[in-house]
């Protein structure tokens, strides 16, 4: 949804919302929470005594507010179990991540507002709307706190999130509820499906360690005909059980070699920093050799012509003939003949 049904949505789901509360919604949607932030620490300790007043609740776990960003719920955040030192560093990273060009959307967000209030489209009266705006400094947006009305009748308590970690959630959710002992996230899928990235903000977010599959190139000498017949055989999975499965479940530190393209073998080591959740990223992570090694298996899906223009983006022109010809029909057949996808406990698309 764009800025424009997603405002109409928050009115609609608070009714309570006056034009001030309009102002710091669009104020929040360009700016996001930075003011917040400047003290990490008073940050932390703020969140943690709002936190432990709340009780937990039947509201939305989010409320995105724009396209480019959501509201948390903290009392539904706590329903769900989920570590709140998680919630914080999705929090903290937004904050970091300052919107270039906010003032624009800020004005494009006010626009959009204002143009919705004229058409009687939301509960806000153009009198209240034009009088709080004849003195808020447009000049120099700042932050505004929500309305007495508002806060005594919808009782807000949230943290501002980049609604990129909205497709992660059930993911941190199920990675949660995972036993101590198995507290292994695969992420499988298809390529240029996110598997990187998703495994890049997970591990960003709980601090796990992780294993990357593409360190797992199948060697020249390995690469018979036979064996990239196999569904799945283009990874070197004999390695993979040997390096990284009779370490993985023991929280300690431990480390790996790395295929080297430019050797055609293994090469230097990386490190699985010490941690009782890990992330095996990577196409054939959910390989049937494998086992179930994994608590937690995660499907990535895209669809063939946003994989392909990826793909384009990512590798350039002459290498999307090579994924097109090539690796995509072998990871096609080991997707589909391992029944992968199905096999899943969640798809992200």
């Amino acid at each position: 949804m764009d800025f424009r049904e997603l405002f109409i949505a928050q009115n609609l789901q608070h009714p309570s919302m006056g034009a001030q509360d309009a102002v710091k919604l669009c104020y929040q949607a360009a700016f996001g929470a930075e003011h917040l932030l400047r003290e990490e620490t008073a940050a932390r300790q703020y969140l943690e005594k709002e936190y432990e007043a709340l009780e937990p609740d039947e509201t939305a776990l989010y409320e995105q507010i724009h396209p480019r960003m959501c509201r948390i719920n903290l009392a539904a955040w706590k329903r769900e179990g989920m570590p709140l030192e998680w919630l914080f560093r999705m929090f903290a990273d937004t904050a970091a991540d300052a919107c270039k060009g906010g003032e624009e959307m800020f004005r494009e967000c006010l626009d959009t507002v204002e143009l919705l209030v004229r058409e009687g489209a939301v509960s806000i009266p153009m009198e209240q709307w034009k009088g709080f705006l004849g003195h808020y400094p447009l000049c120099r947006p700042e932050a505004v706190h929500h309305s007495e009305n508002y806060r005594a009748k919808e009782r807000p308590a949230y943290r501002l999130v980049s609604a990129r970690y909205i497709s992660m959630l059930p993911v941190l959710k199920a990675a949660a509820d995972l036993p101590q002992e198995g507290k292994i996230i695969a992420i499988d899928g298809r390529c240029a499906s996110g598997k990187t990235t998703l495994a890049k903000r997970l591990m960003r977010v709980t601090g796990a360690g992780a294993v990357h599959m593409d360190d797992f190139f199948l060697p020249p000498k390995l690469r018979r005909p036979e064996r990239l017949e196999e569904p799945g055989g283009n990874v070197h999975y004999e390695r993979f059980m040997e390096e990284v499965l009779t370490r993985i479940k023991d929280p300690r530190e431990f480390r790996y070699r790395c295929f080297d393209c430019g050797t055609m073998r293994p090469g230097a080591e990386r490190t699985v920093k010490e941690g009782r959740l890990r992330i095996v990223e990577g196409a054939y992570s959910c390989h049937p050799v494998f086992g179930d090694y994994m608590g937690l298996r995660v499907f990535c899906h895209v669809e063939p012509q946003e994989q392909l223009r990826r793909i384009e983006e990512r590798n350039g022109a002459e290498m999307l003939n090579n994924f097109r010809n090539r690796w995509i029909p072998m990871e096609e057949r080991y997707i589909r003949h391992c029944r992968i996808r199905e096999q899943a406990h969640l798809v992200v698309s």
